[in-house]
């Protein structure tokens, strides 16, 4: 009699499992998860379940405490401000009163230190500045001087550059750096001409960027979003059933009939449809085993994209020792090695008093540090600094190294598209396969590797999938194909 009750309690449970599943699994609750869910929730369909491998919610958009002040780790600018369009990021932080500074680039020519110590002349500098920037074919200048934001379009930039100059010293390859790396993370690849169109965030938004310096951290803006589906209690924290902290889904089964999901701790997880927010590096491991494979023509697309690693090392000190006032928050260092410690950022309104620098590397040089010592990065910064402003400079007393790279759920920072990827790629990175649906900054047409991009990516892809739901716009034809 015992063994019946216990084998009319499982299958009850089974039974209550069942009814309780979700039409849709999220996978990820950084902003396009985050984004996605509350589209689907505006759209009547609020029974989905949102699985998140970490501790928190936003993602890539992460703050942390470091010398005393809340900093951002990763994303800190809203890119695309003051422009024909309004960014949908900068609308929210208005509205929620983010915190912002802008970020003036301008008087980078006055800020260029020399590896082995000194100034560069200015008039050196925006001679260089210059010739990077190129002539068109009429013999016109393309601009005089790098924009305030520090952004051009890549593609326009590398052309320029495989056709007029390519750059050898040290001056040269620092103001190289900061027109191509500084923003995409990567150094020039080959280009094509189709690929000659400004940058829709800039040529759309505007080409202003603000920096994030708010103690409530740049996640506000994705904690503004999902509270407004998600329900939360008096102190902010949300307190929703639909959202899983530290579920690590490790492998997604889908088929015809539906989709199971599985995490690490060994739970299982039934649905109609999952919508796949990692990044396009988590996808390019092996985290999450899809069963059956994904098809070869949607792997071939994963992998046609970079995963790029954008570092940002914050530097504490005793004292100030650097220039500060107008015009000096920004400065170069020029070395012989190409993006060796290059770009620093003061934070004298940002952070008052903090005495924090902050020190950009991307890259090949981000991976190597982060599988060095913070104590050995610490010595490096130090041997550049005092070449910059003496060697009577105090030492750093902290340093904080973020290591994207590293982690397995992230593998980086944000995505590239190599030069060249057309419509027909694109549509096949966030095409979905059967049940399964694609979305994150990757997916994003315009937007990828923007915050405005993983928020705009959430919203269409998880109108794809409503489609799909609502009107039958959809396919489960999920036998693999070469396309």
């Amino acid at each position: 009699m015992a063994m019946l009750f216990i084998v009319v309690a499982v299958l009850l449970q089974q039974i209550l499992l069942v009814a309780a599943a979700p039409s849709v699994i999220i996978v990820g609750a950084g902003f396009s998860g985050i984004s996605a869910a509350k589209t689907l929730s505006d759209a009547g369909i609020k029974d989905f379940l949102i699985l998140e491998a970490t501790d928190h919610i936003g993602g890539r958009i992460r703050q942390q405490n470091f010398a005393g002040i809340n900093i951002e780790i990763g994303a800190n600018w809203v890119e695309g401000v003051n422009g024909g369009q309004l960014n949908p990021i900068w609308e929210m932080a208005n509205k929620i009163q983010l915190r912002n500074f802008y970020s003036d680039y301008s008087n980078l020519s006055a800020n260029t230190y020399k590896q082995g110590g000194g100034l560069y002349d200015a008039s050196e500098v925006q001679n260089s500045i210059d010739v990077a920037d190129g002539v068109n074919e009429d013999g016109e200048k393309l601009s005089q001087s790098l924009p305030s934001s520090g952004r051009q379009d890549i593609s326009i930039l590398t052309m320029q550059r495989l056709k007029n100059h390519v750059p050898s010293t040290p001056l040269d390859m620092v103001i190289d750096y900061y027109n191509f790396d500084y923003e995409f993370a990567e150094p020039p690849r080959v280009t094509s001409l189709q690929n000659t169109v400004p940058l829709a965030t800039f040529a759309n938004f505007g080409e202003d960027v603000y920096f994030v310096a708010d103690q409530r951290g740049y996640q506000s803006v994705v904690y503004y979003v999902a509270k407004q589906f998600l329900k939360s209690d008096k102190t902010g924290a949300i307190t929703d059933s639909r959202l899983m902290l530290n579920k690590v889904v490790r492998e997604i089964r889908y088929s015809a009939q539906g989709v199971t999901v599985v995490t690490e701790d060994g739970s299982v997880y039934n649905a109609d449809y999952v919508m796949v927010s990692a990044s396009i590096g988590v996808l390019q491991t092996k985290l999450i085993k899809f069963t059956p494979d994904l098809p070869k023509w949607k792997i071939l697309a994963m992998y046609e994209f970079d995963m790029a690693v954008y570092t940002k090392i914050f530097v504490k000190f005793p004292t100030k020792f650097w220039p500060e006032g107008n015009g000096t928050q920004f400065f170069l260092y020029a070395n012989e090695r190409r993006g060796y410690y290059g770009i620093w950022q003061s934070f004298e309104r940002e952070y008052p008093g903090s005495n924090v620098l902050l020190v950009t590397v991307t890259d090949e040089e981000s991976r190597r540090i982060e599988q060095q010592s913070d104590e050995d990065t610490k010595a490096e910064i130090m041997q550049v600094l005092k070449e910059m402003f003496g060697k009577s400079i105090p030492d750093a007393t902290d340093i904080l190294v973020p290591r994207w790279w590293s982690n397995r759920f992230f593998k980086g920072t944000f995505s590239n598209w190599p030069i060249g990827v057309n419509r027909y790629e694109f549509d096949q990175i966030r095409a979905p396969v059967g049940r399964v649906y694609f979305t994150g900054e990757h997916t994003s047409e315009h937007y990828n590797g923007y915050v405005h991009g993983a928020y705009l990516a959430g919203i269409d892809s998880a109108n794809m999938l409503i489609k799909c739901m609502k009107k039958g716009m959809c396919r489960f034809d999920i036998k693999p194909k070469d396309a």
